[in-house]
């Protein structure tokens, strides 16, 4: 199996069992070794009390994004931790994308950069440390 092939095998294992990001409406556009893009259109239901998208949910689609990169070698993998810096509003149309780069790893750690994007805007920049907990995505049953 080539290391493309794995990422795409462990990105489906999980998106099978990802409740949260299916609700919030995510879709999975990309992903590799290392890598993964998620898209989210911002919905009525997301914007907060300033009309502006709210910014936990640019953080679930920018955790996500996170979450599928550091577990495209079929390792699994949670977060250690993670920061965002918001760089502009979005709002209600906005499609946001999500896309998640493997910056280094050392052993069972992680770091992962994440840019969300509207267009040619960048909103956020996330950063996340990620820890690999034993055991596999997924199980070859063959």
């Amino acid at each position: 199996m080539t290391p493309e092939e794995l990422a795409r095998r462990s990105a489906d294992a999980m998106w099978a069992e990802d409740r949260a990001s299916q609700a919030l409406g995510m879709e999975l556009a990309a992903v590799g070794p290392g890598r993964a893009v998620l898209t989210m259109t911002v919905r009525e239901d997301m914007v907060n009390g300033h009309a502006i998208g709210h910014g936990g949910l640019t953080f679930a689609l920018a955790d996500s994004a996170f979450a599928f990169a550091c577990n495209s070698y079929n390792r699994r993998t949670v977060a250690a931790g993670a920061e965002i810096r918001f760089r502009r509003p979005t709002r209600l149309g906005d499609e946001l994308v999500a896309t998640a780069t493997e910056r280094a790893v050392d052993g069972r750690d992680g770091v992962y950069d994440v840019t969300v994007t509207v267009g040619d805007d960048v909103v956020a920049e996330f950063v996340g440390r990620s820890r690999e907990i034993g055991g596999a995505v997924w199980e070859d049953s063959s």
